[in-house]
């Protein structure tokens, strides 16, 4: 008997619905003869048969949702098989089934754990481009537990995304080879399960009690394990989280972001002792971005001189030119007209005049690139991420604004590649967006700059004698002065806030 199971469906997509059935049991089939078809949120995947032989059985209907690596049906190989044998055993297969299950009911009892099922190996699924290992973070299973097929049996972390590892078949986990905390390679085994008669008896029986919990949900969607485990931990309820998942479905993120509202202000009490409060403090494994974080920020500080200088810029022309133009960009481009754009520009203007700040530092030797790889930092629920566009100085605005879309959507669905975020030249960082009003952004090394855009302030201002009100934003500069005189940064920034308060002087390259 040869399975028939769920194939890798691509990056970051965990399950699917199997959509049409091309053979019914008892078909004969041959070998990449195509059995079924499954629908994901992204493509559309046909499963061929892996050898030549007859249907015996579909486990997995059509309109089901099954996870990566789930049994989707049964071949009984060789084609001496005929399309009403099954048929004329399935009762013959029935009765030995339910004889042989009564049997070992008899003979065994409530304290003895259920054997004889088929062992079925928990695997570490596909992790991404370029991403090898990962890291449990929770199991959500331990040894001795009932499941069910796609029920979700641990979570991993890897320097990108999490990934959830569901059941491949109904049984008993019957060994955790890999605990919290271990680092994993793609592809290794993480669990041992037991399918069968026998290891799915326990999960029929706990049906009628889970329904009853289950009702008042409201809803067919399951929300993700570690989004029940992190509302669980902080008394939270599905209905004050709202969920961006498939069909509603709460993740992760979703309940981080519900935390990060502000709370309403708590009555003030006594501060209680280190030790009275010992048994209130939480301990959680950074997750292996922010380590990768954490180090190479501490390898900037270490290795750079850095230094931050400061200038701000009037928004107005750069406002009123967008404010014209949108519309008609939006248009004729297929994408919006930001800011950014304008800040990248304006860079690639001033990186021309000040090379330094557009090289780095080998050995002894300074590298001077004769173009510019623009890094632009995105936040995203797991971390700081710097997409790299490559030849940005080369680019029109659109081609920017299409290429820095592209390069977000990426880093908040967790797809970026390493190569995606390697080889840039100078970056640029926008806390304005979180509402900074002035920060010292720290370089990305081995880069020797990075400008830190800031929130648009209306402020007044003096202007010919006259106090008005203009949209003001503070630049920041931070530089490796190994290689930056104060000079070169003063007139790097100056350059930007020229292009920025007239536009017109990027066209004439003034």
């Amino acid at each position: 008997m040869t399975e028939v199971r769920v194939p890798t469906l691509g990056e970051s997509v965990t399950e699917a619905t199997v959509a049409t059935w091309f053979k019914k049991p008892g078909d004969v089939v041959a070998q990449d003869e195509m059995l079924c078809e499954l629908e994901t949120d992204k493509v559309t995947v046909e499963v061929p048969s892996p050898v030549a032989g007859t249907l015996s059985e579909i486990v997995a209907a059509e309109g089901e949702t099954v996870g990566v690596d789930a049994l989707l049906a049964q071949i009984s190989e060789g084609g001496e098989a005929s399309e009403s044998a099954p048929a004329k055993d399935a009762p013959k297969a029935e009765a030995k089934a339910e004889t042989k299950a009564e049997t070992k009911a008899e003979t065994k009892t409530d304290d003895t754990p259920v054997k004889g099922g088929e062992a079925v190996d928990v695997m570490v699924p596909t992790l991404g481009e370029s991403v090898t290992e990962a890291t449990i973070s929770t199991w959500f299973k331990k040894v001795g537990d009932s499941v069910k097929a796609d029920e979700m049996l641990c979570e991993l972390e890897t320097d990108k995304v999490s990934v959830e590892v569901p059941a491949p078949a109904d049984g008993v986990l019957t060994e955790i080879l890999a605990n919290e905390g271990d680092t994993v390679q793609a592809g290794g085994k993480l669990a041992v399960m037991s399918s069968g008669a026998g290891a799915s008896a326990a999960p029929a029986a706990a049906a009628p009690a889970a329904a009853p919990a289950a009702a008042p949900s409201g809803k067919d969607t399951e929300d993700a394990p570690s989004a029940k485990k992190l509302m669980a931990e902080n008394n939270l309820s599905a209905d004050q989280v709202t969920g961006s998942g498939k069909d509603g479905r709460i993740m992760k993120e979703d309940v981080l972001k519900t935390l990060a509202k502000p709370a309403a202000p708590a009555v003030s009490a006594p501060a209680p002792t280190a030790a009275a409060q010992a048994d209130r403090e939480e301990r959680v494994k950074m997750t292996r971005l922010r380590q990768t974080i954490a180090r190479r920020l501490k390898e900037s500080q270490n290795t750079a001189a850095m230094l931050t200088t400061y200038n701000e810029v009037d928004m107005t022309e750069v406002m009123a030119l967008r404010n014209e133009y949108k519309d008609l960009f939006l248009k004729k481009h297929g994408v919006k007209l930001g800011f950014m754009s304008f800040f990248t520009k304006a860079c690639c203007h001033a990186l021309n005049e000040v090379p330094e700040v557009n090289a780095e530092i080998d050995g002894t030797d300074v590298v001077y690139k004769n173009y510019v790889n623009m890094g632009i930092a995105a936040g995203t629920p797991t971390g700081l991420v710097v997409p790299v566009i490559n030849d940005a100085d080369a680019m029109s605005f659109a081609d920017i604004e299409k290429a820095i879309a592209e390069k977000g959507a990426k880093a908040r669905d967790g797809k970026l590649s390493m190569d995606e975020m390697q080889g840039g030249t100078f970056t640029i960082s926008n806390g304005g967006v979180y509402g900074s009003l002035m920060s010292s952004p720290i370089l990305n090394p081995p880069q020797s700059g990075i400008l830190g855009m800031h929130k648009i302030q209306d402020r007044p201002m003096a202007i010919n004698g006259q106090v008005v009100i203009r949209p003001m934003m503070y630049l920041a500069l931070s530089y490796d002065h190994r290689i930056v005189d104060g000079k070169g940064a003063v007139t790097f920034l100056v350059r930007v806030k020229e292009a920025l308060e007239d536009p017109r002087r990027l066209l004439m390259d003034l």
